[in-house]
């Protein structure tokens, strides 16, 4: 009685989908069904790329069977020896499920999991890494099923590549004199922090290391090749 109370307030098809068996691997609980009409194949969203299914991530948010999924209109064959412009390796040598081209630039080839995770990655900035197009590449890479993130891209987002962006603040003299320690340096005077012009890695202060106040630039030892204490 449960079951038809829930099957009354939903409707009557949510609470089926845990009846439907998923085509791929047989499991019960099936939610996804093809958008294809007439077409009663169910299947898990992660069954979904051993059925070679398709899944679109926007809009609608269709998802297609292997038999009925939508196809490239680029007719442009991959030549002998062709390889994913991401990974290097061969790809085959027709188009497939599991190959994807640039619509664009009609050159550039890639395996459907590894354009899966360079979209996730590039986030906003995912485009084509042949010809950089971006508008015709996402649209055509979205309709082939490929999730495309929103967020910005990882590189600029994750910590370590945050501390390589972050500036050098202080003073990497084997003996500071600063009477407030190595990371209170000053806009200018005695005190103010110059970092090496060559690495940028390292800084001093500038009585730290004897330099004059008209002096703007200054390298540090192992970009000048000088050992500790040797330099002029």
């Amino acid at each position: 009685q449960s079951s038809v109370r829930q099957a009354d307030q939903w409707g009557g098809s949510q609470c089926c989908f845990s009846f439907q068996r998923c085509f791929v691997c047989g499991q019960a609980g099936a939610a996804i069904t093809c958008w294809e009409r007439g077409c009663d194949r169910h299947f898990h969203l992660p069954c979904a790329a051993e059925g070679e299914c398709v899944t679109q991530f926007f809009g609608l948010y269709r998802s297609f069977c292997w038999e009925h999924r939508t196809e490239q209109a680029v007719e442009v064959a991959p030549e002998e020896s062709t390889t994913c412009l991401l990974c290097l390796d061969p790809i085959q040598d027709r188009k497939s499920y599991s190959t994807l081209v640039c619509p664009a630039c009609q050159h550039a080839y890639f395996h459907r999991s590894c354009i899966q995770k360079q979209a996730t990655h590039a986030g906003a900035c995912f485009c084509c890494s042949h010809c950089l197009n971006k508008d015709v590449f996402v649209m055509e890479m979205l309709t082939m099923g490929i999730q495309i993130s929103k967020r910005q891209p990882s590189w600029e987002s994750d910590q370590p590549f945050g501390v390589v962006y972050e500036r050098l603040r202080h003073c990497n003299a084997s003996q500071c004199r600063c009477p407030g320690g190595r990371e209170q340096a000053e806009e200018e005077g005695p005190w103010q922090l110059l970092l090496c012009s060559s690495c940028a890695s390292e800084g001093t202060y500038r009585c730290c290391s004897y330099l004059r106040n008209s002096a703007t630039t200054w390298e540090c030892d192992g970009c000048a090749g000088l050992g500790p204490g040797k330099r002029q």
